[in-house]
């Protein structure tokens, strides 16, 4: 082989300070927006985004050279950064300090990608999976 091939997918979830219900339906959608610009900075494809108020879901592919404790800090850093500083300055905003994290295999990607673009209805039916849904405080 000429040159290195990965096929790294990660399905990483964390939640608001405290669960607190903070990524309102008026800034979700720049929230999910800065995320995926941040993935792409990084070298990585944003597959999807979604979540409810209190917590947000990603699934991405990511190159080998990055860590995905950095990964997750600068998606997290960044959005947080633009909802304090530009979108709602002086509201309070804050992502908890910890995340989950799981490798998706290939074959997987679709389902996963489905159950974060539909967490509303999940959370409403209270069809999640539970270890997907970390109890993060």
């Amino acid at each position: 082989m000429r040159s290195n091939f990965t096929q790294l997918y990660l399905h990483c979830v964390w939640a608001t300070w405290d669960r607190l219900p903070l990524i309102t339906p008026d800034i979700q959608k720049v929230i999910y927006a800065a995320i995926i610009r941040q993935c792409e900075q990084l070298g990585c494809t944003a597959i999807a985004v979604g979540g409810i108020e209190n917590h947000v879901h990603l699934l991405t592919s990511f190159p080998s050279t990055l860590a995905v404790s950095d990964l997750i800090k600068q998606v997290k850093g960044s959005s947080s950064h633009l909802v304090t500083h530009e979108i709602k300055p002086s509201e309070f905003f804050k992502w908890q300090g910890s995340y989950g994290a799981f490798i998706v295999s290939h074959d997987a990607i679709d389902k996963v990608a489905d159950y974060i673009r539909n967490q509303a209805i999940h959370h409403r039916h209270k069809s999640t999976i539970s270890t997907w849904e970390l109890n993060l405080k």
